[in-house]
């Protein structure tokens, strides 16, 4: 099937006489008639459900659409993007360990690694996306376990070139981790282009109506752990709090690192979504291929006005031909990169923040990738934890505004930008 048929077939297939809808599984236990039934489970023996803590089996059929789209062996939902930003690091890093991740990353993605793991004892290198394979290289500690990155960061819209980052992380016996949740399986899919694991903030487009939060976590099941089986004594040495399990050798590399991170982590963070969260996020994948078609139609409309205003100082995004990732966009996001565009308003910092209290159609938010239009000022909001050298590092000057383009008539949207403009 193509990704659009995905969208609305993949995941959940309809027994005759079946409910056509996926069905909503609205239960935390389930029942057996036999002990010795859970226990299978229990001991991993088994497929079924007994806690949706643990599994559910709305929400796995949700994950098994978006492992589908993404092109991978297994995935897992959570109770929102960050929780699967944490344990996807966490379901490989531990105390002693380092991570190398580009520095152009989501402003919460950054804080959970400089300040939240360091303090759990896992540090990490920041680098320039734009660096050369030797400066990448150069990061990489012999207690490195991965590399890092988002397809379209958050919000400076730098793209990363994947297969660089990949071949690097590769050399080193590490698996590249990439946050594709701006560009989706609709305009990117970075196993196809080197990557291991792919994360995702479903709240963001796959959801696409600021509903509900989660996040969903793929592997690709190519990345090889026993091969570095020293780096990943978690998926390759026996788990002595599930008997005794060696997740690479029983669920095989297409299932060892979802399976470990269900187990153990589920088990003992709980970041589970609720099943009503899941089914409404399968709603929004119905229509994921049609609306981010029209997201990247408007923004592009949006970034090529806003290039030629006059109170406008500078555009970022990669869909236009003058942009510094434009060549990058169209190597891995040829049909389309994202609805969210970052630019400078004349003026500084002052001027960013009253045009858009001058905004009438598009919301002042902190959500993105949403059907309607949300603008943020990020230096004072998403961003406000960084110092400026941090935030300079990050690629966030204080005149920069996110624009989140939304499936509004996209001359409503121009003529709201021009009056706000003019107001200023």
């Amino acid at each position: 099937m193509n990704q659009d048929t995905k969208c609305l077939k993949a995941g959940y297939t309809p027994g005759n006489g079946e409910p056509r809808q996926l069905p909503l599984i609205q239960s935390t236990t389930f029942r057996y008639t036999s002990g010795d039934d859970m226990a299978k489970l229990f001991d991993l023996e088994a497929n079924g459900y007994f806690y949706t803590r643990l599994a559910n089996p709305t929400s796995d059929s949700v994950a098994a659409k978006i492992a589908a789209l993404e092109g991978g062996t297994a995935a897992i939902l959570t109770s929102s993007g960050m929780a699967a930003v944490f344990f996807a690091l966490f379901n490989i890093c531990s105390c002693g360990d380092h991570i190398v991740s580009s520095s152009t990353i989501y402003g919460g993605s950054f804080n959970l690694m400089s300040v939240t793991m360091k303090r759990m004892g896992v540090d990490v290198t920041f680098v320039d996306p734009d660096c050369t394979e030797e400066e990448l290289a150069a990061a990489m500690r012999p207690n490195t376990k991965l590399v890092y990155g988002e397809t379209i960061a958050n919000p400076v819209l730098t793209v990363l070139d994947i297969e660089k980052f990949a071949k690097v992380a590769h050399a080193h016996g590490v698996p590249l981790i990439v946050d594709n949740t701006f560009a989706t399986p609709i305009n990117c899919r970075p196993f196809e282009w080197g990557a291991d694991i792919v994360i995702h903030s479903t709240s963001k487009y796959m959801d696409g109506h600021a509903s509900v939060m989660g996040g969903a976590i793929v592997d690709s099941g190519r990345f090889d752990w026993n091969a570095h089986a020293d780096k990943f004594p978690g998926l390759t040495t026996p788990d002595e709090s599930y008997h005794g399990v060696t997740y690479t050798e029983k669920f095989g590399l297409e299932g060892a690192f979802i399976t470990k991170l269900s187990a153990q982590l589920m088990r003992d963070f709980g970041s589970v979504p609720s099943p009503f969260n899941s089914f409404v996020l399968n709603l929004g994948l119905e229509s994921l291929h049609v609306r981010m078609q029209r997201h990247c139609e408007n923004a592009l409309k949006i970034a090529q006005h806003l290039q030629q205003h006059e109170k406008v100082a500078w555009v970022k995004y990669c869909g236009l031909p003058t942009d510094k990732y434009y060549e990058l966009g169209q190597k891995y996001l040829p049909n389309g990169s994202c609805g969210v565009i970052s630019f400078g308003v004349k003026g500084g910092r002052q001027a960013a923040q009253d045009f858009m209290q001058k905004l009438q159609i598009a919301n002042i938010a902190t959500h993105v990738a949403d059907a309607a239009t949300c603008c943020l000022h990020p230096a004072s909001t998403t961003h406000r934890q960084m110092n400026d050298e941090e935030l300079l590092a990050a690629g966030v000057s204080a005149d920069l505004i996110r624009m989140s383009v939304g499936i509004e008539g996209a001359d409503d949207l121009i003529a709201d930008i021009d009056q706000a403009l003019a107001q200023i």
